[in-house]
């Protein structure tokens, strides 16, 4: 397994798809390296190519500030990436051949944080990290295993921003996240 930098160096010269053909920025992740807790989206938008980072736009402003009301900020205690790492031609979603081509990084990424909790953003990350059958209306909140992780996905901020009456529910899971924090893990909330 690679470290940090290598991984990095290989992600910014990855061509194992065509996303990389109309590429600003790989969009590699940002946060604390040693988090126990890991948020993981499908792929960046148009802000997050032009800057390199991953939720800046205004989904990624929205998020910041649901999760300082649980005291989560991707300076001090979490880590945040996507499945895969250029951006998608007009947002759509990766295709299958895109995250099967990005995935491996991700696990790398996964293998050097050993996160306690995974929270999947939305659907496509979910059907990736959870079960190929996840339906997010039906199954956000709820919690599954991977290896020595907890995980669970919530509403993509994106989607909160198209329909804000799914904001409720996205709290309650936020408090669920909160609990779960403070029963597995031992210094996130230091």
């Amino acid at each position: 397994m690679a470290d940090w930098t290598e991984l990095e160096r290989r992600c910014a010269q990855c061509k194992r798809c065509s996303l990389c053909d109309s590429r600003t920025n790989v969009v590699f992740g940002t946060g604390l390296r040693s988090a126990e807790v890991m948020f993981v989206g499908e792929g960046p938008g148009e802000n997050e190519d032009l800057q390199g980072e991953p939720f800046v736009g205004r989904g990624g402003q929205l998020l910041d500030s649901m999760l300082s009301l649980i005291d989560l900020d991707r300076k001090r205690n979490f880590y945040i990436t996507n499945i895969v790492k250029c951006r998608p031609p007009q947002n759509r979603d990766p295709l299958n051949t895109e995250q099967d081509a990005c995935f491996p990084y991700l696990e790398e990424q996964i293998s050097l944080i050993r996160p306690r909790i995974i929270v999947c953003l939305g659907r496509v990350a979910a059907m990736r990290l959870i079960k190929p059958d996840f339906k997010i209306t039906q199954e956000h909140g709820q919690w599954f295993r991977r290896g020595d992780a907890y995980i669970t996905a919530i509403y993509h901020p994106a989607a909160l921003l198209r329909d804000p009456t799914k904001r409720p529910e996205t709290f309650a899971d936020l408090r669920a996240i909160r609990a779960k924090i403070r029963e597995v893990c031992e210094s996130t909330y230091r």
